[in-house]
């Protein structure tokens, strides 16, 4: 496997352009089952988890095109015909969400033999709530041999829909499915995240009727077909925030291109507070620190949209590894996601961890050595981390860097850090 080696101690100067949403994309893709029509998705980042969709929805029967476009990269998806609606374990085993298929191959076909998604490694997640709003809509749903295997010959029909609790996943999965729906689906106490306003909003332009964008309820009128669309993927705001932490912890100058800064208020609040200083753009924004003054300890707490992101935890807690003081990092949204913690420790930092609750005692500075990647966002930590550690950090496992972060080190190189990947001759996982 592939491995990153850091030589910490280089301040950051220059420019990171942010590339589209990963977690908006792979839905947006999804997207593409419901019509016969051509979906063009631009400002498409390329990455493990785009790809792995992509084998996924050729598999389905649809034409994946990627290219290089006037604004970037841009994938075109054509389906004019689906000749499978079979989703095979080895497939969906690889990335969790490639699973919400199952709602947009019923929604057009009536028919879908899906695999579970299995386990992960930070926290059960189980689709419970997906199948649940499939069911209200009119599925029947069979469970065997780990295959979700689900049938609406007459067609899903509206239905009002209320999440026990916020779940990302289910919000997207009921309403790419309630678009072809007959009548009306209302999802109470959905999600709120960016991405899922990014997906309604492509969905309306490819004629779908939902009211409601960016609030807790979502009204949906179902309509018979939909057309296609151009539409341009949402920035990314975790890798935004993850470069924005990059910069804060190295010190320098980066201006952070191509993104939105409105999307990361509750972390730049929280890097202001401990001493960053943070200028708003037009297209995302300028991080700047002197590193030779300290950051200021400061604790943080994960909450849903528009709440501190479970998914930039992990990089906050490398940046307060070094910070004066101690900071408390609270963990509500997944259990069992503060694997990042021992591999810090590994470099020199002093962590405690009881069950949702991380306790970081800012130490004078971290030193280089081998640690290992856990899951997409932990080893984003330990990229971080090595920016500053004394010496050479390798980390190991990057295959989950790979899923969420394109071309990570060609951007950080270019603002000046010693960061290089190191060729496996293998992949294990």
């Amino acid at each position: 496997m592939d491995s990153i080696v850091i030589h910490g101690g280089h301040r950051l100067n220059g420019s990171i352009p942010v590339s589209g949403a990963k977690n908006s994309a792979i839905k947006l893709m999804a997207a593409s089952i419901l019509t016969d029509q051509p979906l063009l998705l631009t400002n498409m980042p390329r990455l493990a988890d785009t790809r792995f969709l992509g084998q996924l929805l050729r598999q389905f029967g649809v034409e994946v095109t990627e290219r290089d476009g006037a604004d970037g990269q841009e994938t075109l998806f054509y389906a004019p015909e689906l000749t499978s609606t079979f989703a095979p374990y080895d497939l969906v085993r690889q990335m969790r969400a490639s699973f919400n298929v199952l709602g947009p191959l019923l929604a057009r076909t009536g028919h879908a033999k899906v695999s579970l998604p299995g386990g992960c490694t930070i926290g059960a997640r189980p689709v419970d709530l997906h199948l649940q709003a499939l069911t209200a809509m009119g599925a029947a749903i069979e469970l065997e041999e780990g295959y979700v295997s689900a049938t609406a010959p007459r067609g899903l029909r509206g239905a009002e829909i209320e999440f026990p609790f916020v779940s990302v996943g289910a919000t997207e999965h009921a309403l790419l499915a309630a678009v072809l729906a007959n009548g009306t689906t209302v999802l109470k106490r959905a999600a709120k995240e960016p991405e899922i306003g990014d997906l309604a909003r492509c969905l309306i332009a490819m004629g779908a009727k939902i009211e409601g964008l960016d609030t807790d309820v979502l009204t949906i009128t179902g309509v018979s077909s939909l057309s296609g669309a151009t539409w341009s993927v949402i920035p990314d705001r975790i890798e935004m925030g993850s470069y924005a932490l990059a910069a804060a912890m190295a010190g320098g100058e980066v201006r952070l291109t191509k993104g939105r800064a409105d999307l990361i208020t509750a972390l730049t609040d929280k890097m202001i507070e401990a001493g960053v200083e943070i200028e708003p753009t037009d297209d995302g924004l300028i991080v700047r620190r002197d590193p030779t003054q300290r950051l200021k300890a400061v604790d943080a707490t994960t909450e849903i949209y528009p709440g501190f992101a479970t998914d930039l935890q992990a990089q906050f807690m490398a940046l307060m590894t070094t910070a004066e003081g101690e900071s408390v990092i609270q963990e509500n949204i997944f259990e069992n996601r503060f694997m990042h913690a021992p591999e810090l420790a590994r470099l020199g930092a002093d962590i405690t961890v009881h069950a949702g609750q991380a306790v970081v005692r800012g130490v004078e500075g971290l030193k280089g050595a081998p640690v290992m990647a856990t899951d997409l966002r932990a080893s984003m930590s330990l990229v971080i981390a090595g920016l500053v550690a004394e010496g050479e950090t390798t980390v190991g496992r990057v295959y989950h860097l790979d899923r969420g972060f394109e071309r990570m080190e060609e951007k950080l190189g270019a603002c000046g850090a010693d960061v290089r990947r190191i060729k496996g001759e293998g992949d294990d996982h």
